[in-house]
């Protein structure tokens, strides 16, 4: 059995300190919260997707556990660790915009279905196939 050179030894005795294993937490929590509350329809649900997006995305060093100090603590390239995060905000994010998208467009287009269908009638049914020219 091979004994650990001082570096791997450093790295382990790093990995087994309590900043170590809550540096590891907050971050788990972060993507638990991305994916749990993706499509989150509640104002609670809403609320945590949104600190832990604000968390991931921010560039903060001030706080300790600030994502950037978390991924430097565990060794993890900040980027890479968006990448991983992120596309589960980003799909969540689309599909609800497109859900509200849809909404606004089915209104518009019942709203705007009853102006035009109330201004024929305004008319008497009289409809002209001449450009009328405003002033």
């Amino acid at each position: 059995m091979m004994k650990p050179n001082s570096d791997e030894r450093t790295d382990i005795e790093a990995t087994s300190q309590p900043e170590f294993a809550l540096a590891k937490g907050v971050l788990i929590q972060a993507k638990q919260d991305l994916r749990r509350f993706a499509t989150a329809q509640d104002s609670v649900g809403r609320e945590m997707y949104a600190d832990a997006y604000s968390w991931v995305t921010s560039n903060d060093f001030s706080w300790p556990y600030s994502f950037q100090n978390v991924c430097k603590a565990l060794r993890l390239s900040p980027e890479f660790i968006r990448a991983e995060l992120l596309p589960v905000f980003q799909a969540g994010w689309l599909s609800r915009s497109r859900r509200i998208a849809g909404s606004i467009s089915s209104s518009l287009r019942g709203s705007l279905v009853k102006v035009f269908r109330n201004h024929r009638h305004s008319l008497g049914g009289r409809h002209s196939r001449r450009a009328v020219l405003v002033h």
